[in-house]
């Protein structure tokens, strides 16, 4: 019997069928991809993919407590479940103590879909948008500009079974679709990316007409040294800082002193004023158009994640209240050790500012600034302060009198996301937005740009 023939709900009930450990959690994972890829104005690549995963988590009692092992396989048949199942138990027996042990959790009925065969993607999904983009193909041609860029369409069909009696179920799209123009010479270079479920609302010309503005910018050339500029921080960019923000918000390592949510002489700073602006930093698994998994899945138990946590509801959690820190990342087991509330991490991010101006308009406003496109290989320096550092990429744009004048040369950043939070002095209006540096993680973002009037600059790159 081959892995696509056996349907995944069946390989989970029979996965926990063959469990002699004490307990069991099955996680099966269908994945299906579909894509295209560009160059030159010219379509270059696609392709289809499918694949299955199957996670097996057996906890063992002890007289020293609970161990678990945890032992995942692709392309997993009928005839691979068994000596799955056994290996994972041997890992379990041959652990000590899982320090964040927790009783399996426990549910009511099983999800109706549970049973229902697989959510897929395929080329289907691009029914509209590729002939859109071979219209904006032409554009780009008859405009002198050259396009690359690719569309990724994922869909991903979680089940999550339990010897406790969770049946659950969860089906995950996930689209970015990255956009490059280049003047034929390649002196400039203009990016823009989107996040999306179906790709029924992304528009290749519209964003080809925005980078088409950004390239006539990018005609004048402007050099200026490092130093502190006051800065418009694009949505993209802002979902790149405040995703690591986000990362690097354990309550565990918080209380014990590692992070800059920790409190100087003890305990977290939940609770104190990041920011003087009314900033609410969210995540909330039924965000419209944001949507994620409304329970915890763990593959792996670590940090503020733990495998004994598989099936936890999740529900929408303010990080930040107001400008307030309101919530720290944890598990039910790092909750219990720091006093904190339980809240596991949720897989969208948003920033509600309070601002309705867009990014043009806050353009507008500015007398003399800078105007980022977005923010790239960024690498922590110095986790106490969450210091980051980064380079501009695609486009720094120089503002005067309300108007972009020019291009200048790419820099070097050093800044702390908190710190940027507690100086930013506007807020523009919330919108969906895709991280360049980790959108290959994390993609459901909505974000508003923000204005920061001394943006760290520390030194002149001369990357592109």
């Amino acid at each position: 019997m081959s892995a696509r023939s056996t349907k995944p709900h069946e390989i989970v009930e029979r996965a926990l069928e063959l469990s002699r450990a004490d307990g069991c959690v099955v996680i099966a994972d269908e994945h299906s991809t579909a894509n295209l890829r560009w160059a030159g104005n010219a379509l270059t690549t696609n392709g289809v993919t499918r694949g299955r995963t199957l996670t097996v988590i057996a906890t063992v009692d002890g007289a020293q407590g609970t161990a678990s092992g945890v032992v995942s396989r692709s392309a997993v048949t009928a005839d691979d479940l068994e000596p799955l199942v056994r290996a994972a138990e041997a890992a379990a027996r041959g652990a000590g103590p899982a320090e964040d042990a927790q009783p399996l959790v426990t549910g009511g009925a099983p999800a109706p879909e549970f049973t229902e065969a697989p959510a897929e993607t395929s080329s289907a999904v691009f029914a509209d948008f590729a002939p859109a983009l071979g219209e904006a193909f032409a554009r780009a041609r008859a405009g002198g500009r050259e396009l690359y860029g690719f569309a990724n369409h994922e869909m991903a069909s979680t089940y999550l079974g339990t010897s406790t009696g969770l049946r659950l179920r969860h089906d995950q799209p996930n689209g970015t679709l990255e956009l490059n123009a280049k003047s034929p010479d390649r002196t400039r270079s203009a990016w823009a990316g989107r996040s999306t479920r179906d790709f029924r609302d992304v528009d290749p010309a519209a964003l080809d007409a925005e980078l088409a503005v950004r390239l006539g910018w990018a005609e004048r050339r402007v050099e200026l040294p490092a130093g502190r500029y006051e800065t418009l921080l694009p949505p993209t960019a802002v979902a790149d800082l405040l995703i690591y923000q986000l990362w690097s918000a354990s309550g565990r390592d918080a209380a014990e002193g590692r992070t800059v949510f920790s409190r100087p002489g003890g305990g977290t700073r939940v609770g104190e004023k990041l920011t003087g602006l009314p900033l609410t930093l969210r995540s909330d698994p039924r965000a419209p158009g944001l949507e994620c998994a409304p329970f915890v899945i763990a593959h792996s138990s670590g940090g503020d994640q733990s495998v004994f946590d598989n099936g936890l509801p999740l529900t929408a959690t303010e990080w930040v209240r107001a400008g307030e820190l309101n919530r720290l990342t944890t598990s039910r087991h790092s909750a219990g050790l720091t006093g904190l509330p339980v809240a596991p991490g949720i897989d969208n991010l948003i920033l509600d500012g309070g601002g309705d101006r867009s990014l043009e308009e806050m353009v507008a406003g500015t007398e003399r600034g800078l105007l980022l496109t977005c923010l790239w290989y960024i690498r922590e320096v110095d986790p106490a302060t969450l210091l980051l550092t980064g380079l501009t990429r695609d486009g720094v744009y120089l503002v005067e009198n309300g108007e972009v004048t020019g291009e200048v040369n790419n820099f070097r950043f050093n800044e702390s996301p908190v710190d940027v939070l507690g100086r930013a002095t506007e807020a523009g209006r919330t919108e969906k937005t895709l991280p360049r540096e980790w959108g290959d993680w994390f993609t459901r973002a909505a974000m508003p740009a923000l204005r920061i009037p001394d943006f760290n600059m520390s030194s002149v790159s001369q990357g592109v």
